[in-house]
């Protein structure tokens, strides 16, 4: 049965405030290395205010249009993205000049399609942000895939950006679906259950080999087959990310400290896993104040 758009909405807020945590959380790594894995390893919580980043801005406008037109209508989309665009969140060098033609009315056809020499985007932005969608569209997986890939294509018109977009909306929608059958998988179940929505891609490739790596392989060697984000790539990011939300989908404190210990795009790959396994464990599955250790999020993705 088809769920409510308050319904879903309700569930799109649970994943945008596990995106959002996730995001504030993992910024607060970006340190000297020795540093970050020692305050990890004691599992030390960074002081407060954790600022949210990109990551969680863009997904909020996301949220937005789901709640205006309860689909994602891209002009809209993309006029969101540019007007709510803040310097200051850490957006990549290639989104600063996409959005500020955006802004200046170019369409976003256009001004995407220019990117690296023609060929598009294939960072990890269009994952990033997407746990929303996953979850707005959880009891339609087809819907799932048809509007994360609008979503994608906005920012990350290539044909890997638009890849790991869906994949991580996938994962989200699968982890709500699991929880409302109170169903426990092991990592390997979790994954495959992702793969047959995945566009032929190095994307699916590499989830595949997430979904088959030894349970016994470390952190460290998981990421040297899968990558951290350190490229930026959604082939270096979206499959360590489903190896790690695999790994602790029923436990949001665990995933996250996990996801830091990885380091590399640490805000993003935390962003990707927290959206994800918050639908798993639901909101209260949050500690509480990492909650309140956000910035709280800002009111114009919420009202009328």
């Amino acid at each position: 049965m088809d769920s409510t758009h308050e319904e879903r909405l309700r569930r799109a807020r649970i994943s945008l405030e596990g995106l959002s945590v996730g995001d504030a959380f993992g910024d607060r790594f970006f340190m000297h290395t020795d540093l970050a894995l020692s305050a990890i390893r004691s599992r030390t919580l960074p002081k407060a205010p954790w600022e949210y980043t990109d990551d969680t801005n863009m997904a909020l406008s996301i949220y937005q249009i789901l709640r205006q037109h309860q689909k994602i209508e891209q002009v809209e989309l993309a006029n969101s993205f540019a007007e709510h665009y803040d310097p200051g969140r850490g957006y990549g060098p290639a989104m600063h000049g996409l959005l500020a033609r955006i802004r200046q009315g170019e369409s976003w056809q256009s001004a995407a399609a220019d990117l690296f020499s023609g060929q598009g985007s294939y960072g990890n932005g269009g994952a990033m942000r997407v746990a929303p969608i996953g979850t707005y569209f959880a009891d339609e997986l087809n819907a799932v895939v048809e509007n994360a890939r609008l979503s994608a294509e906005i920012t990350h018109s290539h044909p890997e950006g638009v890849a790991g977009a869906i994949a991580v909306a996938v994962a989200t929608a699968i982890a709500w679906q699991l929880k409302e059958a109170k169903q426990r998988p092991k990592r390997s179940q979790f994954i495959e259950q992702i793969l047959p929505y995945i566009p032929s891609s190095e994307v699916k490739s590499k989830v595949q080999q997430a979904a088959n790596i030894s349970a016994r392989t470390s952190l460290e060697n998981a990421v040297a087959m899968l990558g951290n984000g350190y490229r930026i790539s959604a082939q270096d990011t979206v499959p360590f990310v489903l190896w790690s939300a695999g790994e602790n989908l029923h436990d949001y404190e665990q995933a996250i400290w996990q996801t830091a210990s990885a380091l590399g795009d640490v805000d993003t790959t935390c962003a990707m896993v927290g959206g994800i396994v918050a639908m798993y464990t639901g909101v209260e599955g949050i500690p509480a104040e990492w909650i309140s250790k956000r910035e709280p999020l800002p009111e114009w993705a919420f009202g009328d």
